[in-house]
């Protein structure tokens, strides 16, 4: 298994955008450059890049890069092509929110600053992107501290059993990670954990990805079918659960890696409590419940063979016809609490999200005018 210095899975260098090539991992760690805004759509599709905070991060440089090498004669052209490059970008994966947020954000600063020359506006795109980016890294880290204060330790004979979905961690943000920020975090405090890591069908995100992650980072665990996570909370193996979200609407429902519906009923079934980890950014209060959250559906492919970067494996018979979502929304209700960088928000949702996003958007706003 290839093994991997971390450093961010989205990055500027040599003026172009670099990311890792997951679909690749674990077997090989390398990385894709992308110098057009077409390429950066078609990475995020096609999941090169992925998990909701890192496809921001790409999608902010992609948008420097729609206008990094265009001539525009005044800042009116540049702000029309960034609307061009934010409807193709945020096409490319509908369901996570911050795709558009990040999207969005350039496109309303560059907006308001018209009066600026078309040099200085690309300059400050790119700045914008690079902040999104660090912002990200220090949000996560703040996020994994909430989140570890409220998972007590094990001991070294009975660790405490955390069961993580999909993947959330260095891969899936520019670094750290949410749901698997926690984890990092409760490693760097000593505390006795183990993780179940559930595979996450049908791209294999829990058995490339996280076990690839944690056994870089030397944290125990155990790989599972996606099947079996119910019968080991009946065994009272499992004493919390987690993942991360690529959309929360304003009630609290959970747009996620298809499974956590499952995963949530199950374990509120089995007195389990269940953690949601996810940045200020991906909570969308424009929608009130989870039924209003356009749910991606991707190719067969991914379901009926393991080919994931073309590797083959057939496992379905040719042709069978495919039903892939490639999320599920888990109702508010079986949700214990959803960590933030600002906060832990419980029920009801309806009052804490809209203050955790307050917050946000207040400490965003004194660090831009102490800047």
């Amino acid at each position: 298994m290839s093994e991997a210095k971390f450093y961010r899975s989205v990055y500027w260098k040599d003026d172009k955008l670099v990311m890792v090539d997951q679909p690749k991992l674990p077997g090989a760690f390398q990385t894709v450059t992308c110098t057009t805004v077409q390429e950066v759509a078609k990475c995020i599709k096609d999941m090169v890049v992925r998990g909701a905070p890192a496809i921001g991060a790409a999608g902010s440089y992609g948008m420097y890069l729609a206008v990094k090498e265009e001539k525009y004669s005044d800042s009116a052209g540049l702000v029309k092509a960034l609307a061009n490059a934010k409807t193709l970008l945020d096409a490319a994966r509908p369901t996570a929110v911050n795709l558009s947020w990040a999207t969005k954000r350039i496109l309303e600063l560059i907006s308001s600053k018209t009066k600026q020359d078309v040099k200085s506006l690309k300059k400050l795109v790119l700045q914008e992107a690079e902040t999104i980016c660090d912002e990200d890294v220090a949000i996560n880290k703040r996020l994994g501290k909430f989140g570890a204060d409220l998972i007590a330790g094990g001991t070294i004979e009975k660790p405490t059993n955390l069961l993580h979905h999909c993947n959330t961690g260095r891969l899936a943000t520019v670094d750290y990670g949410t749901a698997l920020g926690i984890i990092y975090t409760l490693q760097e405090q000593k505390k006795n954990i183990h993780v179940y890591v559930d595979e996450t069908r049908p791209r294999l995100q829990g058995a490339r990805l996280t076990a690839w992650e944690l056994q870089q980072a030397g944290i125990p665990q155990h790989l599972i079918c996606d099947s079996s996570s119910g019968f080991l909370m009946r065994k009272g193996m499992i004493d919390v659960c987690v993942f991360g979200a690529d959309r929360v609407t304003a009630n609290g429902d959970v747009a996620n890696k298809i499974g956590t519906y499952n995963l949530s009923v199950v374990a509120k079934e089995n007195n389990v409590k269940v953690y949601c980890a996810c940045p200020t950014s991906t909570i969308d209060l424009n929608l009130k419940t989870g039924d209003e959250i356009e749910i991606e559906q991707r190719g067969g492919d991914e379901v009926t063979g393991l080919t994931i970067d073309a590797t083959g494996g057939q496992i379905a018979p040719r042709g069978v016809p495919v039903c892939n979502y490639a999320f599920d929304v888990t109702p508010a209700k079986y949700v214990t609490a959803i960590v933030t960088e600002e906060m832990v928000c419980y029920p009801p949702f309806e009052k804490s999200l809209p203050e955790a996003v307050a917050k946000a958007q207040a400490r965003l706003k004194a660090q831009r005018e102490a800047a």
